[in-house]
């Protein structure tokens, strides 16, 4: 099982930049796939981007494609999203998520799950 803790959510004006953290518990973080989803206000959770368990594997959502970069360190346990670019419509709070034997990819998360981090982008 692992653990996962979110940082580095806040406000930004549109066209900013903000780079979430996600530590991970537990010395398996290098067998869990990582993802991170969003969800906003009225909306259902939607997928962000995900990495796959070296890193040299990812994939993104067509509406952060260009702007958001997910990367690993699996020595420090933590997975980042550096986001450029910001639009209000990036306005979610922003979850960690990891999967053990696949990478999270749209419709089908990974088992665990963050607290969430809130991300908002004014006008």
């Amino acid at each position: 099982q692992v653990q996962l803790v979110e940082s580095g959510g806040g406000l930004v004006q549109a066209g900013g930049s903000l780079r979430l953290s996600c530590a991970a518990s537990g010395r398996t973080f290098s067998r869990y796939a990582m993802g991170w989803f969003r969800q906003a206000p009225g909306k259902e959770r939607e997928f962000v981007a995900a990495i796959d368990w070296s890193g040299s594997s990812t994939y993104y959502a067509d509406s952060v494609k260009g702007r958001f970069t997910i990367s690993r360190d699996n020595a420090k346990n933590t997975v980042y999203l550096p986001m450029n670019s910001l639009k209000p419509e990036d306005t979610a709070v922003y979850y960690c998520n990891a999967g053990r034997h696949q990478m999270p990819v749209p419709g089908n998360p990974g088992n665990y799950w963050g607290q969430g981090t809130q991300v908002t982008v004014s006008s």
